[in-house]
This record gives structure tokens, C-alpha cells and sequence, in this order.
């Protein structure tokens, strides 16, 4: 009787091959499960259970142990061992109850085991449970090739290079960017230790922000995700600098990405140009600035020089007068080289004052005492002071830290304080008050503070005062305040502007990191 033509059309819920050479199993198998919704084959020997298995690929084969010419263990291990039917579930059915039979039958590749006489209520229950977990593990292998698929096609087509590493360091995976990065082919590098391609002895000049980092070794000792900047070198020898992000895996090894910042440190090194050639120009227009300050004061500095210049002609003149009298009174002779050294010292320090302010400040900062820095400034300021019949004094708190500044730099933006201060005062009624200047210390930072008691700032200038090109003066350019600015956050301080507290005038005032250990 050839009933293996005899099957139920389910395809859905899979297909089962029934093997005993007992046609009455047989027919005890299929009347149990024709109506369950599976395709069901027929098979009476182990060599027609194997031709069938091959051409059809069932879901499930039941196979009976105690066959005549090749017994149900032999069949199984033919169909593990070859890869087409590897995968096919098997259930063994025998009459034997000793557990060395069922411990063979799961050695051999069996996934359960059903006793003779057969229990129709088993048999459907084990098949069912049985062909669920097949069809589960065929849906979870095909989501997994699915994935793995999505996972090739995303590492493709990311930008960022990726390197996948084993345990011991070798390489297991290379996308295309990580190919392209470090000039080898994947084919090259599979299976290789990454140490093998060089990368990372690459000691050559590079402009890169910072040193090299770290070599791979690290990578794998580390426990945690970081990432670092190194130079690599690349097959053909050409140096590239890549961020690195290393990351360890669960099981072993880690997941390097790197990413090649070629255009980013060019594009640094060319914001590095720019910012140096701002503060060049930047310096330049403070220079010019100082300049104009200077011509400003020209007309008092020359008053200034001119009477100890005169003075000390006038000296001359008595000292040879007496030099050409018999005899030579030579005590007042002494006398008048002492005056004329103390004209000649007076001249001296007023040009000296206005070289040291006009000229171009050195590229370097020192550590200087605030206290001494204003009061030569003040010094400079007396010119404009009587010129402008107001006073200026000085209020300085002790043992102030040093602070490192340009200080031909500072005494810019402390003079201009100072000059406009006397400025808003000339012609007001509190200039007999004078302009007062302050230093003190506090939080870590250093405050000069100049106030007047003028006329105040306008309401609708305050916002401006800082602005470039913005002035109230006549003829003024507008650029001082703006320079003193960018002088004073180029030092990383600040300045700024208030009312004075229940009297005329305002103060400004300026700050500066001391160099206090905190």
C-alpha cells in the first residue's frame, strides 16, 4: 500500500515524515494527525525515509528506532550530518524504555521521544510543541539574517569608519570608510591583529590641536567607552588625523570608530591664523589709538618738558656767570648742578612716561603690581589734570597680588578712564571734588575703578558706550572705549559702566584675574 501519496495541503503549519516499518504504526501515526492541519509523508525504511527527507525537507520527522537494515539512529545521524537536512527536527518512537535508548537518540541529534504503544493525545501534543518551535527557530533565523543583513547595509553606509575586534585584538569587521580611512582593503585585514597594519606610529609633525593619545593596547585594556585624537598612517604612508571612539564589548574585544577630522584641524588651524591676525590689527588699532592719545596731549606735554628746559638754561647761564668771577664760588656752583640734575630728571621722566605709553607692547605678559602700574599712570594723567584744573587721587588697597597683563596695554585703558573722567568734569561745578581712583581685591579677581563726579552718562548712551565708532565727544572717533574692551577681555576680565550711588557723576571700571592661588 503506497500511502505516502496521502497527504493533507497545510504548507502553513509545516510538513511531518512518519517512518516505521510497521504499516500498522504507520496507519496509527496518520490517523492521528490527518485533520491537525500538517502535510503528512509516509515512509517504511530508513533509506526511503532518507530519500524523502532530502527531496521533501519536512518540519518534522517521526522515526522509529528498530528498523530492519538501518535502525532510526543511523538515519538521524545521516540527516545531521548533511547540511540540507541538518536542520530537521526529529522525534524518536521505540518500545524501549531503558534510558541509554533515549540518551542515544538525543546524542544522535533528537529533539524528544515518544514510547510505544503510541497515545494519540501525546503524540499531537509533542508534534505540536515540536513544529511551534521549529517554525519559531526558522522565523528567529530568518529575523537574524534579516538584521545581519540591515547591519552590513548600515555599516556600508555609514561615513564613520568601524572596526570590530575579537578578543585577541584581531580584526572581524571593516566597513567601506573604515577601508577608505586607513587605506587597506577589508580582504587584507580580516582576521589580522589590528597592530599588524602600523597604525598608530605615526611620530611625525602634524598641526593637530593636541598630542597623540594612545595606542591600540589601550583600547583593549580599557573597561569603558573613550574616545581620543591620534595621527595614523595610513597603507601608502600618508598621515591622517582621525577621533577615535573605542568601546568594549560583553563578550570580548571592542568596536573602534574612527572618523577623519582632516577638515576640522585645517579648518582650526585656519581659525588659529585668523584669531592671531585680529589681535594684530587689534594691537595695531590700540597703537594708534595710544598715538592719537599722545597728539591729544601733545600741547601739555610740551608745556610740561618746556619748563624744566627752561629752567635749565637759565641755570647755565648763572653757572658760567659765576664761573667767569674771581674767585669761583664753587657752593653755588654745586648748588646750581643739583637744580640743574633735578630739571634735567623732570624732563626726562615726563618723555620717558610718554615713550613707554606710545610704544608698541611687547609680545609677552609680565606678573606687574597694579598699585605702581596706576600710579604711573596718574603720573602720565598730571598733564591733562592742570590742563583741565582737575585733580586726580589715588585709593589703593595693600598687598593686592600680582596679576600678568601687557602693561603698556593696561595703562592704555587705565589712561583713557582717567582722561575722559577729567573730561566730563572740566566744566561742571563738582571738579574740585577730582577723580577718584581705587584698586581692591576680591573672589579671586583684581578691580580698578575710576569715578567722577561730572555730568553722568545719558541714558540713551549707555547701551552704546562699548560699541565701536560710538561717541559723545566732538570730533571723537569713537574707538577708545572699544579698544579698551577688547584690551581688558583679550586679558580675560571684564569692564563695564555704573551711576554712582546717591551723587552726580558715574564710574567705570575694569577687572582682572590676579594670579593668586585660590
Amino acid at each position: 500500500m503506497d500511502i505516502s501519496a496521502s497527504r493533507l495541503d497545510f504548507p502553513e503549519l509545516g510538513s511531518i515524515l512518519l517512518v516505521d516499518d510497521s504499516p500498522v504504526n504507520l496507519q496509527i501515526l496518520y490517523r492521528t494527525l490527518q485533520g491537525a492541519g500538517y502535510r503528512l509523508y509516509l515512509a517504511e525504511n530508513g533509506a526511503s525515509a532518507l530519500t524523502l527527507a532530502r527531496e521533501i525537507k519536512p518540519t518534522l520527522i517521526l522515526l522509529d528506532i528498530l528498523m530492519p537494515d538501518m535502525d532510526g539512529y543511523e538515519v538521524c545521524e545521516i540527516l545531521k550530518r548533511e547540511p540540507a537536512t541538518n536542520g530537521i527536527s526529529v522525534i524518536f518512537l521505540s518500545a524501549l524504555g531503558d534510558s541509554a535508548a533515549k540518551v542515544k537518540g538525543f546524542a544522535v541529534g533528537g529533539v524528544d521521544y515518544i514510547s510505544k504503544p503510541f497515545q494519540a493525545d501525546e503524540v499531537l501534543a509533542r508534534v505540536r510543541n515540536h513544529i511551534k518551535i521549529h517554525l519559531l527557530e526558522e522565523q528567529l533565523e530568518r529575523r537574524n539574517l534579516e538584521l545581519e543583513s540591515e547591519n552590513i547595509q548600515i555599516l556600508n553606509a555609514v561615513s564613520d569608519g568601524i572596526i570590530g575586534l575579537d578578543s585577541e585584538g584581531s580584526i572581524s569587521i571593516l566597513n567601506p570608510s573604515a577601508a577608505q580611512i586607513i587605506g587597506w582593503r577589508a580582504a587584507q585585514c580580516i582576521g589580522k591583529p589590528l597592530s599588524l597594519l602600523e597604525l598608530f606610529n605615526s611620530d611625525v609633525d602634524y598641526p593637530v590641536p593636541e598630542q597623540r593619545t594612545i595606542p591600540y593596547r589601550s583600547y583593549r585594556l580599557r573597561q569603558s567607552s573613550h574616545s581620543d585624537m591620534e595621527l595614523i598612517r595610513r597603507k601608502d604612508g600618508v598621515v591622517v588625523p582621525v577621533s577615535i571612539t573605542a568601546t568594549p564589548r560583553p563578550e570580548g574585544g571592542a568596536v573602534v570608530v574612527l572618523r577623519d577630522i582632516s577638515d576640522w584641524v585645517e579648518s582650526e588651524e585656519r581659525l588659529r591664523f585668523t584669531r592671531e591676525e585680529l589681535e594684530l590689527q587689534r594691537q595695531h588699532m590700540a597703537h594708534m589709538e595710544r598715538l592719537n592719545t599722545s597728539g591729544e596731549m601733545a600741547a601739555g606735554i610740551a608745556h610740561e618738558v618746556n619748563q624744566p628746559l627752561t629752567a635749565i638754561a637759565n641755570y647755565s647761564g648763572v653757572a658760567k656767570r659765576l664761573l667767569a668771577s674771581h674767585p669761583v664760588d664753587k657752593v653755588k656752583i654745586a648748588e646750581l648742578l643739583d637744580k640743574l640734575e633735578l630739571q634735567s630728571r623732570r624732563a626726562s621722566d615726563v618723555i620717558q612716561r610718554l615713550r613707554g605709553y606710545v610704544k608698541k607692547p611687547d609680545a609677552g605678559q609680565d606678573a606687574i603690581d597694579i598699585n605702581t602700574l596706576i600710579q604711573e599712570v596718574i603720573a602720565l594723567a598730571e598733564v591733562d589734570a592742570r590742563i583741565n584744573d582737575v585733580g586726580v587721587h589715588f585709593q589703593s588697597e595693600q598687598n593686592i597680588p600680582p596679576v600678568i597683563v601687557d602693561a603698556v596695554q593696561i595703562q592704555q585703558v587705565a589712561l583713557n578712564l582717567i582722561r575722559n573722567a577729567m573730561e566730563s568734569m572740566a566744566n561742571h561745578s563738582g571738579r574740585q571734588q577730582g577723580v577718584l581712583v581705587s584698586t581692591r581685591y576680591e573672589s579671586g579677581n583684581l578691580f580698578v575703578e575710576v569715578m567722577d563726579s561730572g555730568a553722568g552718562v545719558e541714558e540713551a548712551s549707555k547701551k552704546e558706550l562699548f560699541d565701536p565708532f560710538f561717541t559723545t565727544k566732538e570730533g571723537g572717533m569713537g574707538v577708545g572705549l572699544s579698544i579698551c574692551q577688547s584690551i581688558i577681555h583679550a586679558h580675560g576680565g571684564n569692564i563695564g559702566y555704573r551711576d554712582n550711588t546717591g551723587s552726580v557723576g558715574s564710574t567705570f571700571y575694569f577687572s582682572l584675574p590676579s594670579t593668586r592661588l585660590q
